[in-house]
């Protein structure tokens, strides 16, 4: 027998040889007591039996159970004292000498735990601990009834709402249905363990941030290392005082509170980022969004150079249109068209500058520049004319006029950034080349794309081009080559 199996057999010997005054003194006839009462000592007179059953038993976890008992046994004692308003006086001596025998173990062995003199009772445990634990709930999971109904009634008396569970299988289920502040955790019980339950919680994302306490009657450091490791906020052996008990389930509970308000606070601020995406990305493009969230700097005015390709289209004749159609169909009849037009822009990663009435402007290559820009520029256009079959036989249905697009493309270098003032400002794209292609789109017939010589010479898809053209437009100097497109057939 090692030595610390010996320490554990005399301390149990001590515990056993003290509680025999007790029943002695409930077995004269001048003791009376109340039925609680009653009921305690019997707990207490089982729980004394299994111990002086288990010195003389090969059990596998001997030192494990002698401490479970230990335990169970010392907890009736304090809770007797604790309840000592009608205690036969004759009851008192043996079980403070009970709760003294199971504290200090025999032979001046170190006990596994610092426990409390007779004189402490769990109602002094708020002013060990300096100041009142706010009420929270605690999983306490045990496969010793003694155990979780002490564990129960100690918690209780200071606030606590219990919950019990006498296998790691009945704790996990509990866990998926209830809300739990802390856990106090049995490492050694049959079936599911201890570090498996605590394995599992921690590798649940909803359970992982519960404080999990751990208690073991193995005075193991190898075993403590491992549990902590394993995200165990604490760990505490048996028997365990009420007042460090009480600390540590105070600190736990302190800490799942915190940790409750940082979860609720970061899903505010998420829940405000989806708002601010969901409701400035019907303004601005997705890139735009994204880089004034992620960069500090995305809101500073100034921009930079960039090779772009840039679109412009409008609806022919829409003016005319417009005169003879009430307000409200003129808007049906614009929704419907930049709608389509908006999701076809945006699947080709193109950015939407401005609606300008029934005019789209819009740009690729800015915020976000990729090698086949222009190529998805004249992809979005091609499709953009084609998406117009489906509009006008929606617009056919609703009795609304046929609608003939035109589209401009042009490759150049512009300045693109936040442009305005600190006040009011927009990401914006300024340069000869947002010009040209105004000018390019003004020559374009209804229902064609019309593109310039630079937006061609990026291209290396095939298509169908058209022939030279050389267009001449107030405000150019020299004429700009351009060519009409369409999709290969």
């Amino acid at each position: 027998m090692s030595k610390p199996e010996q320490a554990i057999t005399a301390w149990s010997q001590l515990v056993i040889d003290s509680v025999a005054p007790l029943q002695a003194a409930v077995a004269r006839p001048s003791v009376t007591m109340d039925d609680a009462t009653r009921n305690d000592l019997n707990a207490l007179f089982v729980a004394n039996d299994r111990l002086v059953a288990l010195l003389t038993s090969d059990a596998p976890h001997k030192q494990h159970d002698a401490m479970n008992i230990i335990g169970a046994i010392k907890g009736y004692a304090e809770m007797l004292l604790d309840e000592s308003d009608g205690l036969h006086k004759a009851l008192a001596k043996p079980l403070a000498a009970i709760v003294s025998a199971t504290t200090t173990p025999a032979n001046s062995i170190e006990p596994p735990d610092i426990g409390l003199k007779a004189t402490t009772s769990v109602t002094t445990v708020q002013s060990r601990t300096g100041k009142h634990c706010e009420p929270g709930v605690i999983l306490a999971v045990d496969d010793m009834a003694e155990n979780r109904e002490l564990v129960s009634r100690q918690l209780g008396k200071l606030g606590h709402t219990v919950i019990t569970a006498e296998s790691g299988e009945e704790a996990l289920e509990l866990l998926d249905t209830q809300g739990v502040d802390v856990v106090l955790l049995d490492l050694m019980m049959p079936g599911i363990g201890g570090a498996e339950v605590l394995t599992h919680m921690k590798e649940n994302e909803h359970l992982r941030s519960i404080p999990v306490i751990m208690i073991s009657g193995r005075q193991d450091m190898d075993q403590i290392v491992a549990c902590i490791q394993a995200g165990a906020d604490d760990y505490l052996l048996k028997p365990f005082n009420p007042v460090l008990l009480q600390a540590r389930i105070a600190a736990g509970i302190e800490r799942k509170r915190w940790l409750d308000r940082e979860e609720r606070y970061r899903d505010q601020l998420e829940r405000s980022e989806r708002f601010i995406r969901a409701t400035f990305g019907r303004y601005l493009s997705d890139d735009i969004v994204n880089d004034i969230l992620e960069r500090p700097e995305g809101l500073e005015l100034g921009g930079d150079l960039r090779e772009v390709t840039i679109m412009m289209s409008d609806i022919r004749g829409f003016t005319t249109l417009s005169e003879h159609l009430p307000p409200q169909r003129v808007v049906q009849l614009l929704n419907r068209y930049l709608g389509r037009m908006t999701d076809i822009i945006l699947d080709y990663r193109g950015t939407i500058d401005e609606f300008l009435g029934d005019a789209v402007l819009a740009v690729f290559g800015a915020p976000r520049s990729d090698k086949d820009d222009t190529e998805r520029a004249v992809q979005c256009a091609i499709a953009m004319q084609r998406a117009m079959d489906e509009i006008n036989t929606q617009n056919m249905a609703d009795e609304l006029p046929e609608l003939r697009m035109a589209i401009a493309l042009n490759t150049g270098t512009v300045v693109a950034g936040n442009i305005g003032s600190e006040r009011r400002a927009k990401y914006g794209f300024v340069g000869h080349a947002m010009n040209v292609t105004s000018r390019i789109e003004d020559k374009a017939e209804p229902g064609s794309i019309l593109i310039s010589e630079s937006t061609l010479e990026k291209l290396s898809g095939s298509y169908r081009v058209g022939d030279r053209q050389e267009i001449s437009a107030k405000g150019l100097e020299e004429n700009v080559v351009v060519y009409t497109i369409g999709e290969q057939h």
